[in-house]
């Protein structure tokens, strides 16, 4: 019996985890999450692995190429913002109303991050973030990124607000 509530738990979480995967606003080569490893009201963590062949590779740097800081960031706040965001706002008792016709995003409002180490093509690396505060619609959250050996990469404080989205509307 115990066995059977642990595999429907499991279940219940694998389906709650590909429902916000799906729920997130970027595609293709601009989508930095492979996999939610863990998500609960207080937080998240997940992972992705570099693409050797990303976009952003070919001029940083040519013959040396390094994970841009930029991109480094863009990882931290779709796993540790957007995602946590996506999960407060549909999940919880401050849940947003969404027409059928709109999407959640959370959107950042600031950011502060310290860089530690260099990512490089092909690296795995793990972002866990701890929600600070959710209110008010404004997420603020501590989130570290760091690599498959378990050092850190950077870390930092980012904030946003979850807003509603018509795909109708031309405008947040």
């Amino acid at each position: 019996m115990l066995m059977e509530a642990s595999i429907a738990a499991d279940f219940i979480f694998a389906t709650m985890y590909k429902e916000i995967l799906e729920l997130l606003p970027y595609k293709s080569s601009f989508r930095f999450v492979d996999e939610i490893i863990s998500l609960d009201e207080n937080g998240v963590t997940g992972n992705y692995t570099l693409k050797k062949d990303a976009f952003f590779y070919e001029d940083h740097f040519p013959g040396n190429p390094v994970t841009p800081g930029v991109i480094i960031t863009e990882i931290m706040a779709q796993i540790g913002l957007v995602v946590l965001g996506i999960f407060l706002a549909l999940h919880l008792e401050q849940k947003i109303n969404v027409d059928e016709d709109e999407k959640v995003f959370p959107l950042f409002t600031s950011t502060e991050v310290s860089f530690f180490k260099m990512v490089l093509p092909g690296e795995k690396v793990i972002v866990i973030s701890k929600k600070q505060y959710f209110r008010f619609n404004k997420l603020k959250c501590y989130i570290e990124i760091m690599n498959e050996a378990g050092e850190l990469v950077a870390r930092g404080m980012f904030s946003g607000i979850i807003k509603p989205f018509s795909q109708n509307k031309k405008s947040l």
